[in-house]
């Protein structure tokens, strides 16, 4: 082993366990990689950042802002609100739901399409009185199944062409997946909506006016005039025994207690932060007459808004909004990618730039005593906000949250809607006949979005993802040095040689289920980028089609199930759906499972050996 070799090789174990930590965010994960060859050596300084102009980098970000000009008009929700049933059961409305999501991603971003339909899943379920995670985990895993379908469909796709394209000079085109993808997905979405969704664990079962989002973790100020004021502890919670919630942290002074100790005697000020169920709320308050500490104007509020500095712009949207901050209680879920991630609300001044409160956070499997307006926020987490409607809608907008609660479903325009979707035909059409590649085809597209008024200009870049534009722009060029050094051939040989004992189809079956399980828990573009080295090395060595182990590595890449940090899909629906971490094994087992059995088969007829 050379040195350049062991340099990149213990470049990437290093990269891959900070993926798995999950301390760092993976964009920055990747440019500490993609800096250390060029510190040490193994790119040179002019090419480290040939990454973005990558043909697949421009393709990803063109598409999400296509997707983002088809829900912004309402094209999409048309679309849903014709081809859903109304008054469907839970077994066909599921199954119709789950076939939309898995359509609709194979030719938009898949984390837009789950958005646009977790609503309308929530609202099935609430009318079904069944928890809603019995219908999100089917519809994130159809929409996971729809991606893999076309070249636009996820990134991993996208980054597999491009290594296709710089190997044989010539990228996968846009259908090039559908004949083992669609049919896998297929497969998938059957399986899901005959059998699979009665698999998805059920916790409480959801009543009809709400649903099931886990406890929250809500502060509630003691007042002078208070019952408990100058009592025990104990006796606090032996009154909220009754609602089911109780007392896990307590705030004097600004010092912090988790699991105080129930002899403890409570004063006017103290703060208790309470885990209870979103519907048993208003009885706790009642029991204790406690209040919450949001609705409290205290002089350590006055100051921490004092320090925030608010500017005038902020003043002035203070005062639109008023003070109406009990006409609208709403729940709001993170999505990834949101710019309101590792924020809190002291950081973002909720209170002061949109005149709302957050009245309590929901983060399954996790308890915190920290202040609320201190919690960081996660992608998946509920979000419990008091303000007018028209405030949290705004909130929503600007940080990337969606509602968890019924919408209507309306056009803004019906022919920016005809006119976006006329537009984005055209993109697919000219990409898939190869008149020009994706990434001119899809920028194309984008140009017409901005001419023709369908997406507003403000809202171009804010529809990009750049952390997962800097993921894959800075992984690509890293990639090419496992190549450059030999160390993907070095990988492939020990792998061919060790495991699949140089039989190709056993080599085929093995790339794809490595690439699903590292998929599992690191991000799934990172994944393919080092895997499609060493798939192409391992056909150099067995003297097979490249093609057939560039599929199995992009079926692999497509496939995370089994964790909530997989893939994006499965972390939004963690909170909404009242999951844990180890409650996707149930249905994503049997579907890794599938897509190997139904996959290799494909592969080897579709794309011969």
């Amino acid at each position: 082993m050379t040195l350049d070799q062991t340099l990149i090789l213990s470049i990437l174990a290093a990269s891959v366990g900070l993926f798995l930590w999950g301390r760092w965010r993976h964009d920055m994960v990747a440019l500490a990689a993609l800096l250390a060859c060029v510190f040490t050596g193994l790119i040179p300084g002019q090419d480290a950042f040939a990454g973005f102009g990558h043909g697949a980098v421009i393709t990803v970000a063109c598409v999400l802002v296509l997707s983002r000009g088809l829900q912004s008009t309402g094209a999409i929700d048309v679309l849903a609100q014709k081809l859903l049933p109304k008054n469907a059961g839970l077994a066909i409305g599921a199954a119709m739901l789950t076939a939309l999501g898995a359509f609709l991603s194979a030719f938009m971003n898949n984390v837009g399409a789950l958005a646009l339909l977790m609503p309308v899943a929530i609202q099935l379920a609430r009318k079904q009185e069944v928890p809603p995670g019995v219908v999100l985990m089917p519809l994130a895993f159809g929409t996971i199944l729809g991606g893999m379908t076309t070249l636009i469909g996820t990134p991993p796709n996208l980054i597999v062409s491009g290594f296709r394209a710089d190997l044989t000079g010539e990228p996968f085109r846009m259908f090039d997946y559908s004949p083992v993808g669609a049919l896998v997905a297929l497969t998938g979405v059957v399986f899901i909506t005959v059998i699979g969704w009665r698999l998805v664990p059920r916790r409480e079962p959801a009543g009809a006016e709400s649903f099931d989002t886990g406890h929250y973790l809500t502060e509630v100020r003691v007042t002078e005039k208070n019952k408990v004021v100058g009592k025990p502890l104990r006796e606090a919670e032996d009154l909220l025994d009754k609602d089911e919630a109780q007392i896990v942290g307590l705030v004097r002074n600004d010092l912090r207690v988790q699991a105080p100790n129930p002899a403890r005697v409570l004063r006017a000020g103290d703060i208790l932060v309470l885990e209870a169920e979103p519907e048993a709320l208003s009885a706790v308050l009642s029991s204790l007459g406690l209040a919450l500490e949001e609705d409290v104007e205290t002089e350590s509020d006055d100051e921490a808004e004092q320090a925030s500095a608010p500017t005038s712009e902020d003043e002035e949207s203070e005062k639109e909004s008023g003070d109406d901050s009990g006409s609208a209680l709403q729940e709001w879920a993170a999505l990834p990618g949101s710019t309101l991630l590792g924020r809190s609300a002291s950081d973002i001044r909720l209170r002061t730039r949109f005149g709302i409160n957050l009245l309590a956070v929901s983060r399954q499997g996790k308890r915190s005593v920290k202040r609320l307006r201190s919690i960081r926020v996660r992608a998946g987490d509920v979000l419990l906000l008091q303000g007018s409607s028209d405030a949290i809608s705004a909130f929503g907008k600007e940080f990337g949250c969606i509602p968890l609660a019924e919408r209507s479903i309306g056009v803004p325009d019906k022919g920016k809607a005809a006119l976006g979707v006329s537009i984005m035909g055209l993109a697919i059409l000219a990409a898939a006949i190869g008149w020009v590649p994706a990434a001119v085809a899809f920028a194309a597209g984008v140009l017409g979005f901005m001419v023709s008024g369908v997406l507003p200009m403000r809202s171009m870049y804010e529809a990009i993802d750049w952390p997962v534009i800097v993921l894959l722009a800075a992984m690509i060029p890293v990639a090419g040095v496992m190549a450059s050094t030999g160390a993907a051939d070095l990988l492939a040989q020990l792998l061919l040689e060790n495991v699949a004992g140089g039989n190709a189809i056993v080599a085929v079956v093995l790339l794809m289920v490595i690439t699903m399980t590292l998929s599992d828990f690191m991000n799934n573009a990172a994944t393919a980028a080092v895997m499609c080295q060493i798939a192409i090395s391992s056909a150099a060595v067995l003297s097979v089609n490249p093609d057939t182990l560039l599929m199995a590595v992009a079926i692999g890449a497509s496939c995370s199930f089994l964790t909530p940090i997989g893939h994006q899909n499965n972390t939004l629906i963690l909170g909404p759906g009242g999951f844990r971490f180890g409650d996707y094994w149930r249905l994503g087992l049997p579907m890794e499972i599938i897509v190997v059995l139904v996959g290799t088969p494909l592969l080897l007829w579709v794309w011969p050996l």
